[in-house]
């Protein structure tokens, strides 16, 4: 699945990284701890967090993750959006606690 079908279907906003929604996407990983999300998340992967600072972008390159999707309304920091720009990591919110989005993304196979 692409990260524009997930943003379709879930009805994501997307805040940064717009070009880059042809990203496949392998699975998903939720996880508010950085360190929990490094150790265990997987390339490709889609990374559902409340987290909204610039840390989560090194991450997110660090995995090789296809994109972050924050939820609960929050949204990034200022810097974290420029960063996300600059280093070309797709940024997604919803309104949606992290227990439900993660439901619906098993829901549509994401696993």
């Amino acid at each position: 699945m692409k990260l524009r079908e997930l943003v379709k279907y879930l009805d994501l906003d997307v805040l940064a990284g717009k070009n880059l929604l042809g990203r496949n996407v392998s699975g998903g990983y939720a996880g508010d701890m950085l360190s929990d999300v490094l150790a265990n998340s997987g390339k490709g992967n889609v990374w559902v967090t409340m987290q909204i600072h610039p840390n989560v972008l090194a991450v997110a390159t660090t995995k090789d993750l296809s994109g972050i999707l924050m939820t609960n309304g929050r949204k990034p920091e200022a810097e974290t959006l420029r960063k996300a720009e600059e280093k070309k990591i797709p940024i997604m919110v919803s309104l949606l606690s992290t227990y439900k989005i993660v439901g619906r993304l098993y829901e549509l196979g994401i696993r």
